[in-house]
């Protein structure tokens, strides 16, 4: 909620960070002389926030405008005024539905800077393997800090041939047998893989270890990427396939089961895991399904 584009529930949440210290309202308010609530103003805009003495969590549970010089019946401080004169202060206290949301938004920023944490983590890896080598990187617990979730090692491997060049990047993971399996685990794997190469169908896996390839000059575009989403802290978003392959149907069943990825016929190297009928069709396994010979 502290993230909605609202002036005064932006200027709330600039009031009251995370020490005591540093809390800037404009004091407590004197109409309310029965509940203390704390003043926050910006421009016309009023706020009232109450702190829970039982964890502490501040709430803006009243918001409204300056109005008249305070004498008209709308105006933010007459509202309360009425509200104090009648005991109904509390009626604006957080609900059980509200203190739920907190849980849930709480819970969900707490995940959010977690995997923002290991992206910036694959930026300072990937930078230090981009021409070759490998490096190794911590992942911790989300809630649990001093407890190691999973232990992931990347390595780049330079592929230089006649006619042919490539760098093929392979990410193992060593998971905790504590979260072996988790979506706790799952979730790690999925941010390292978008962090590193977002389209999803060009990840290889075999048990533990995930592998792709792409051009040279791909790794350090990558790099300036994820530079510019961790300035912004933004999380990088996976690239779904656009197109629906040609493949041996044989492959394409032990690719769904086991996440294994899949040579297509236009050459393209994919892990069928998506929807593909609504896709169109890969012009170029539709060019070569059409060359080859039909059987009577």
């Amino acid at each position: 909620m502290s993230e909605l584009p609202h002036p005064i529930v932006a200027k709330a949440a600039e009031s009251f960070g995370g020490e005591v210290e540093t809390d800037s309202s404009q004091g407590l308010i004197k109409a309310s002389d029965k509940v203390p609530l704390f003043e926050i103003k910006i421009q016309q805009w009023r706020g009232a926030v109450w702190v829970d003495p039982s964890s502490d969590v501040h709430w803006l549970i009243k918001a409204g405008l300056a109005k008249g010089d305070h004498k008209d019946s709308d105006d933010f401080y007459q509202q309360i005024e009425r509200a104090a004169a009648a005991d109904g202060i509390s009626n604006w206290f957080p609900t059980d539905v509200d203190f739920r949301l907190l849980r849930q938004e709480t819970a969900a920023r707490i995940l959010t800077d977690w995997e923002l944490g290991i992206q910036r983590d694959i930026q300072v890896g990937f930078e230090s393997v981009e021409r070759g080598g490998s490096t190794a990187i911590q992942v911790g617990h989300p809630v649990k800090h001093a407890v190691q979730l999973t232990r992931l090692t990347i390595e780049m491997t330079e592929v230089r041939e006649d006619g042919y060049e490539a760098d093929e990047i392979l990410v193992e993971f060593t998971t905790d047998s504590r979260y072996k399996s988790s979506d706790l685990e799952w979730q790690a794997i999925i941010r390292a893989l978008i962090s590193l190469h977002p389209p999803s169908q060009t990840w290889d896996r075999y048990r533990d270890q995930f592998s792709t390839i792409a051009l040279p000059e791909a790794w350090g575009e990558r790099v300036a990427i994820l530079a510019a989403l961790n300035e912004r802290g933004e999380l990088a978003e996976s690239e779904p396939g656009m197109h629906r392959h040609y493949s041996h149907r044989n492959h394409l069943a032990g690719s769904t089961v086991n996440g294994t990825g899949v040579r297509a016929l236009c050459g393209v190297f994919l892990v069928s895991y998506q929807d593909h009928v609504p896709l169109p069709l890969c012009p170029e396994c539709e060019r070569r399904w059409s060359q080859l010979p039909t059987s009577h």
